[in-house]
């Protein structure tokens, strides 16, 4: 089961469609969840939202879950916030598809295209990247459109992977959802 952690963004029930797609067992839960509600997780998804401070329930469970976690744009951002880094208002404010650029492969991007597009939102966006993470994607507009922990699985994307824009987006997806099955 990946639990789809509702921050109150507009993309959340298409996160769920999307592993719906992909055959993945999933089910969409409010961001003041406990951990223990999350304990028979496979992997949670950290949904994008309007309001980092309504969702900040999110940081513990990113510090403290022990199973692989994404980020999706607000939820990227409480990684990040969660780990020490910080963010801030984006300098090009935009919302329309963004060519990303893969730095690394590691397991989120594993047979994607160095180079795609993506619906991106960036309003707000990762400043300082934290200490144990490593950058996999940037942009033109934003250099931490897509991060890793060093040693956990955890990741974020400021981008959308879960709407039919974003080129390859459902191939993330399931590249997540095997990490969290492994060999799926």
């Amino acid at each position: 089961m990946i639990y789809i952690i509702n921050n109150g963004g507009q993309y959340v029930h298409r996160i769920y469609r999307s592993l719906k797609y992909l055959n993945v067992e999933s089910k969409i839960v409010p961001n003041d969840v406990s951990l223990e509600d999350l304990k028979d997780a496979n992997g949670i998804i950290l949904s994008g939202g309007p309001d980092i401070n309504k969702a900040k329930n999110c940081m513990d469970i990113a510090l403290n879950a022990e199973v692989p976690i994404l980020g999706i744009c607000l939820g990227h951002q409480l990684i990040a916030l969660a780990y020490g880094g910080e963010v801030g208002r984006a300098e090009a404010e935009e919302y329309a598809l963004t060519e990303i650029y893969v730095d690394e492969e590691d397991d989120l991007f594993k047979g994607i295209p160095n180079k795609f597009k993506a619906w991106a939102s960036h309003k707000d966006e990762v400043k300082k990247l934290p200490k144990d993470f490593i950058i996999l994607a940037h942009s033109d507009i934003c250099k931490v459109e897509a991060m890793k922990h060093k040693s956990k699985p955890i990741y974020g994307v400021q981008f959308h992977p879960e709407v039919a824009h974003t080129e390859y987006g459902s191939d993330i997806l399931k590249n997540f959802c095997r990490v969290c099955y492994e060999g799926l």
